[in-house]
């Protein structure tokens, strides 16, 4: 999938929270929406381009037009509204592969919008009610690796689900990784197709603790709870990485096994072979 990164900063942490959480909201699958995006990492003062504070949010689309559609909308809903915010790029740009997103929200300034050059980086500044909001004009993109997944299987909802986060508490500190589900755990892991026609993926029934009786269940005795774990990153080594790091942090009391979503090559070329991953250092 196509990726960028944006830093969104503010007056205050609060502030560049908000944005950052606003503008990545219902983007948990592009099976059902228009990207996948979270928060990276927040940001201090000393690592933005206006020594603000700031967080860094990463977005993945299945190409760069659908990227560029699904941030404009976002920033200019979620950022552009939001109390003293600015949005910068992330990443290097590169002719071929950028995106424009301040270039395309200028025009919401009606005429009074300007730009200005600095070090070679346009930056289009649009009048507000509280002052200006700038917004650089292309964002660079680069071809990330989205879906990674493992799945554990536990003894008990509580048990799996303290798992879980205990997971994604350790992923999250990982650079260029994103959770982009609710709290970065899946309760709802989907096979590819259905029995439904217009459906693209539906319940993965083999681990649904519920149906154990009437389908080919994949739960071993005593599992009665299964959470997914999916993340995005903006490369292999990253999301290998993170695999590695998610699947120790989740061997706790409680988890009987820890499997992974195998679709058969249908959602991509890059199979992460568990084993063999957690056995390289």
């Amino acid at each position: 999938m196509t990726a960028a990164r944006l830093i969104v900063t503010a007056e205050t942490p609060g502030w560049a929270d908000t944005a950052g959480r606003v503008a990545t909201g219902y983007a948990a699958s592009v099976i059902g929406c228009d990207a996948e995006a979270s928060i990276e990492r927040v940001l201090t003062p000393d690592e933005t381009p206006d020594s603000r504070p700031g967080v860094s949010l990463l977005f993945f689309a299945f190409s760069r037009d659908a990227l560029q559609k699904a941030v404009i909308n976002r920033v200019g809903q979620c950022v552009l509204t939001c109390p003293t915010t600015a949005c910068y790029n992330g990443l290097p740009v590169v002719k071929e592969k950028r995106i424009r997103i301040g270039g395309n929200l200028r025009f919401f300034g009606d005429g009074w919008q300007f730009s200005k050059k600095f070090e070679g980086r346009r930056y289009w500044r649009l009048p507000v009610m509280d002052g200006e909001f700038t917004c650089e004009d292309f964002f660079g993109t680069v071809k990330g690796v989205a879906g990674g997944n493992f799945l554990i299987l536990g003894e008990t909802q509580a048990k799996t689900l303290a798992a879980a986060e205990a997971a994604v508490t350790e992923m999250r500190r990982l650079p260029g990784v994103i959770m982009p589900f609710p709290g970065g755990v899946v309760r709802s892991g989907s096979k590819v197709g259905s029995r439904y026609k217009k459906l693209r993926a539906s319940t993965n029934d083999a681990y649904c603790p519920t149906l154990r009786g009437d389908v080919k269940t994949a739960l071993p005795d005593g599992a009665n709870a299964t959470y997914e774990i999916v993340f995005d990153g903006m490369d292999l080594a990253a999301v290998e990485e993170a695999t590695r790091v998610g699947v120790r942090a989740a061997c706790r009391p409680g988890v009987l096994a820890i499997s992974a979503g195998n679709y058969g090559g249908k959602l991509g070329p890059f199979h992460l072979h568990l084993h063999k991953l957690l056995g390289a250092q």
